[in-house]
């Protein structure tokens, strides 16, 4: 029913490659026979025979028989979208959210209760640090441990039996590019019976944490998927029965706290999806080039497609595909603030290399200190721990212009700035 990963033909296989696995979904064509699927702006449905109405809203028909009720429960352009994201992220099931915070705070309040227990990842994105370590104690009385994901047996001694259900974390850790040894971590959840729940923001093509035993798979769309800093989405993606749960009337986390999204937004997105490979081998292709060549100046430069990273060789294991690289983000640690304030100014004021911004995924490369910004909501001692230096810049690799030109534009900025060596 929701968001269910159909696939055309006689194809009923999963696909491990997700580009492949996106041009196996059945084709939604428009109204009117349109190569593009048409928009369902509407937010309530005619019910033709009047009996159904109580058997729609038991559950006994769904849209799995093209029976619809409401914008906020299920919406069919939402829908083809979500059937889309399943293929991506090779999941039984999706369905898609108004944010990417409303799809991890959505997740985690449908499978945790009052006096439950988290586990979760100390270096994560500064407002999913939040919700887990102020809002869900304080509101929810949900607790976290925040540990190191890379030390198992810390994770292992964390689990609280009988309490701990989720155990969550990222793919590829925001800011510092930590890879994450999804399939052990998940041996570990599931000889305990906890849930792994992975944010894969960071590596759409590049890692699919479902295929690698994660239980659900959350995103923020509104990144590398959406592609053009226009939009504000997210996505879950997991079994039928944890979506259909989470759509419930009486008891879902997204039918009750309603983060809908917008028809329209659904059908841009749709849009997005069939490029989204193409992109991503760009944006990865030239955060490696450009973090080997710095890396080659003397900076102190991070991006685990370097063999100096120290889980290049655990992300090379776990790789979809090596033509979609090891990611299209890179930081530089310039150690101090002043230093990377500095860095950026030139890079965006005097030779336009990127832009100060916070985000990923756009085709112009953004660049922010992560430690004032996106890690902001941690204190200094959180930062410290989750490895942010006070002067660590997070750069999203674009893809616009050339890569000699941007290049050349990276290498008049430090030729400006005569105290970097």
């Amino acid at each position: 029913m929701a968001g269910n990963n159909e696939r055309g033909h006689h194809e009923n296989f999963i696909v491990d490659d997700p580009t492949a696995a996106l041009a196996n979904v059945r084709h939604e064509f428009g109204e009117h026979g349109g190569v593009n699927m048409s928009i369902e702006a509407s937010i309530t449905f005619t019910v033709m025979e009047s009996e159904n109405l109580p058997r729609m809203f038991t559950g006994e028909l769904g849209p799995d028989s093209n029976f619809f009720i409401y914008g906020r429960h299920f919406n069919p352009t939402v829908l083809n979208l979500s059937r889309l994201m399943a293929a991506l992220e090779g999941t039984e099931a999706a369905y898609c959210t108004s944010s990417g915070m409303s799809a991890i705070s959505s997740v985690i309040l449908q499978l945790c209760s009052s006096g439950d227990h988290v586990v979760a990842s100390r270096t994560l994105y500064g407002g999913t640090h939040a919700l887990f370590m102020h809002f869900l104690p304080k509101k929810c009385n949900i607790t976290t441990s925040f540990v190191d994901i890379r030390d198992l047996d810390i994770v292992d001694e964390a689990i609280v039996e009988g309490r701990t259900k989720v155990l969550f974390f990222e793919s590829i850790s925001n800011p510092t590019l930590m890879v994450s040894n999804i399939p052990e971590l998940c041996r570990i959840e599931h000889d305990k019976g906890v849930i792994v729940v992975v944010d894969n923001t960071f590596a759409p093509m590049v890692m699919s944490p479902a295929r690698l035993g994660a239980d659900v798979v959350v995103h923020n769309v509104s990144k590398y998927i959406s592609g053009g800093a226009d939009v504000i989405a997210g996505a879950i993606c997991g079994p039928a029965s944890l979506i259909n749960s989470m759509m419930d009337i009486r008891q879902g986390a997204l039918m009750l706290l309603g983060p809908t999204m917008n028809a329209k937004i659904a059908f841009e997105l749709s849009e997005r999806l069939p490029h989204l490979g193409l992109r991503m081998k760009e944006h990865c292709n030239r955060a490696l080039v450009f973090a080997t060549r710095m890396n080659n100046l003397g900076l102190k430069v991070i991006h685990p497609g370097l063999e100096t990273h120290p889980d290049h060789p655990l992300l090379k294991s776990l790789a979809n595909n090596k033509e979609y690289g090891y990611g299209g983000i890179l930081c530089v640690d310039m150690e101090t603030k002043e230093r990377a304030n500095s860095l950026m100014n030139v890079l965006q004021n005097c030779t336009q290399f990127g832009l100060m911004a916070v985000s990923l995924g756009y085709y112009e490369t953004l660049m922010s200190c992560s430690g004032n910004s996106t890690s902001s909501e941690m204190n200094n001692k959180e930062k410290e721990l989750a490895g942010i230096s006070p002067g660590l810049v997070r750069m999203s690799i674009g893809y616009y212009g050339t890569l000699e030109q941007k290049w050349n534009q990276f290498e008049k900025s430090l030729s400006r700035m005569q105290h970097i060596k």
